[in-house]
């Protein structure tokens, strides 16, 4: 059956009534698309009581049409992530009503009445419990998709089940090529060029980030979501799940530091908008701080789970005992924090910025932000390895940000 785009509201309708029972055949249905993305369409249905999230994957990338063209076996890899992670970890993503293969779509619940986390931290909102959710959650993931939990066999199916080369290619070139070079892609903010133009000349961080590169490209340790940024996060810290994660459509097996990484790295690039950004100096520096608490609680969380589980579940008898649960998780945290220097980087002069720090209106303010992200992420690309333990590395993030 060849591909068709949804083109009307009807077109949505009709694939949401034959494909799921939510509305009851419902007359009265609503189609508002949604999706702020740069690469698929989506779309909310709704009958005023229910609602629920069609999301459609094209040929190419959305926002640039057929001159980039791009596989649509995202769609599938993105519906066999979000059900891989709520087998990990329940209720910790949207659920899937469906999945359809002709028509490269999903139809999943909404969660809607959950808050982007992005916008909860640039409101300076409280989040209680959210970071310790979101190290339980991220523990499940590394465990049940690593060598500790999956037999040989079971492993190998899972990294060809999620062979995504077209996205993989993607975050190749706009992590770890453009905002080491002065690309054609790289945004940059003009008060920034010159600190730019140095970036670009560093061997030394270049080559740490060329090995940082290899690792995304060959180590095939666990299950990623492949973008997990506070953009793919929603959180609600009164509900019983805390978090909801979206957009796994980056997914593949990959190096076990990289959502983590990229993680860390948007709480710090909210670290560094913070400096900046209005409202009180005094509540944004309360904020800073519970910021860096957040990143030592979703460590904490993260490594006291996976090592209760490996005590509990490890299938591998090469892979039990502390020692080598200890290795694995002192090279998580080193390779992690160089993953989150090269997505502080790309957030900084790459092509896509966040709204943490570009909310700043003042482009010299901005600047003085976007240098602090640039100073954070030369001492997590070049100095990983010398860092024990996150309360560690937060302390020193707080010696280059609150001295400002």
């Amino acid at each position: 059956m060849s591909f068709k785009q949804f083109s009307t509201d009807q077109d949505v309708i009709d694939f949401v009534q034959t494909h799921t029972a939510v509305f009851n055949n419902s007359p009265d249905l609503t189609v508002t698309e949604i999706g702020d993305g740069n690469i698929n369409f989506v779309y909310r249905v709704d009958d005023g009581n229910n609602s629920l999230i069609v999301k459609q994957a094209l040929p190419y990338i959305r926002v640039i049409g057929e001159a980039w063209p791009l596989s649509q076996d995202r769609i599938r890899i993105e519906a066999k992530a979000l059900k891989q992670s709520e087998a990990f970890s329940p209720g910790s993503v949207p659920e899937v009503y469906h999945y359809d293969a002709a028509s490269c779509a999903i139809i999943m619940a909404d969660i809607g009445h959950y808050q982007n986390m992005r916008e909860a931290l640039i409101g300076r909102r409280p989040l209680p419990g959210v970071a310790e959710e979101l190290g339980v959650l991220l523990a499940r993931n590394l465990f049940y998709s690593s060598d500790f939990y999956l037999s040989s066999s079971a492993k190998k199916t899972m990294v060809q089940e999620f062979i995504n080369p077209d996205l993989c290619q993607i975050s190749e070139e706009v992590y770890f090529w453009d905002p080491f070079c002065d690309h054609e892609r790289n945004n940059v903010n003009p008060p920034l060029a010159t600190r730019a133009a140095q970036w670009w000349q560093d061997d030394e961080l270049k080559q740490a980030v060329a090995r940082l590169k290899m690792k995304f490209q060959n180590q095939s340790q666990v299950l990623l979501h492949g973008d997990l940024h506070t953009g793919s996060v929603f959180v609600d810290p009164s509900a019983e799940n805390k978090v909801k994660v979206i957009d796994p459509e980056f997914a593949f097996v990959g190096p076990a530091g990289f959502d983590l990484g990229v993680l860390v790295a948007n709480y710090l690039l909210n670290l560094a908008g913070q400096a900046r950004a209005a409202g009180d100096p005094a509540e944004r520096h309360a904020y800073q701080q519970a910021l860096l608490t957040d990143l030592n609680t979703l460590w904490q969380s993260l490594t006291e789970n996976f090592r209760s589980l490996a005590a509990d579940h490890t299938q591998d008898p090469c892979l039990q005992g502390e020692a080598i649960v200890d290795a694995w998780l002192a090279e998580l945290l080193t390779d992690s924090l160089g993953f989150a220097g090269v997505e502080m980087t790309r957030r900084t002069l790459g092509v896509a910025h966040v709204a943490d720090v570009e909310q700043i209106e003042d482009e010299v303010a901005r600047a003085e932000a976007q240098t602090m992200c640039l100073d954070i992420a030369d001492l997590l690309i070049k100095h990983a390895s010398q860092f024990s333990g996150m309360p560690v590395i937060t302390a020193a993030v707080a010696e280059l940000s609150f001295c400002r």
